[in-house]
């Protein structure tokens, strides 16, 4: 990986078009038929629990070829109550650049900043061969549960990082994403419509797809 050139900063207004058009590419058949993310990140930008300080892009030499959002959310601990945590997503790399160390990069450099803003916990959804490289483990070592899942069904896609050493400790409980994260699914009319201003992109059905 040429780290030359490379530069992480905040999303600006000038990038929304941009940034969409780059999580299209890079989601476009990966987890069913088209994608949703675009839209997502659309919505979210709007969203009470989105945190403005950790919406990220990265550029190589000028071009937009990463980006990253959070999201605040918390576990409801099974003694009552609630503890913040934070989510994150979607987040991407231009597709031509995956595999290179880009993605890893940009990962480490936004948990360095939610660390910074205080932020104790991320839960996520991922793959543990990616995001095991930068401190991320199985949710359950934590006691957390995601939300609806029946017991013992396969969990490996939940995962989990401490950004404040100890805060998890003693805490159990469950934990599900912000309501904003289904809103392609709630509001399809919409959806449909955003996606209809993109180039056209053929769907397929690929192997490998949850959906």
């Amino acid at each position: 990986m040429d780290k030359s050139g490379v530069v992480i900063r905040n999303e600006t207004e000038r990038d929304h078009r941009a940034v969409e058009e780059l999580i299209r590419e890079s989601f476009w058949n990966v987890y069913r038929p088209g994608c949703l993310e675009h839209y997502v990140i659309h919505r979210l930008r709007d969203d009470p629990a989105f945190v403005p300080e950790l919406d990220l892009v990265m550029e190589k030499d000028g071009v937009l070829i990463g980006q990253n959002m959070f999201m605040r959310a918390v576990i409801r601990a099974d003694g009552g109550g609630e503890l913040p945590i934070m989510t994150m997503g979607p987040i991407c790399i231009l597709p031509e650049l995956k595999r290179r160390g880009y993605g890893k990069l940009l990962l480490d450099a936004s948990l360095e900043r939610a660390a910074a803003l205080g932020c104790g916990a991320l839960c996520f959804e991922g793959n543990i061969g990616f995001y095991g490289k930068s401190g991320f483990t199985y949710a359950r070592e934590f006691g957390l549960r995601y939300h609806g899942l029946p017991e013992g069904a396969d969990d490996s896609f939940f995962l989990c990082r401490e950004l404040i050493p100890g805060y998890l400790r003693g805490v159990t409980g469950e934990y599900g994403p912000p309501e904003g994260y289904y809103c392609a699914e709630l509001e399809k009319e919409a959806f449909e419509e955003f996606d209809s201003t993109f180039p056209p992109k053929e769907k397929l059905r690929l192997p490998g797809q949850l959906v």
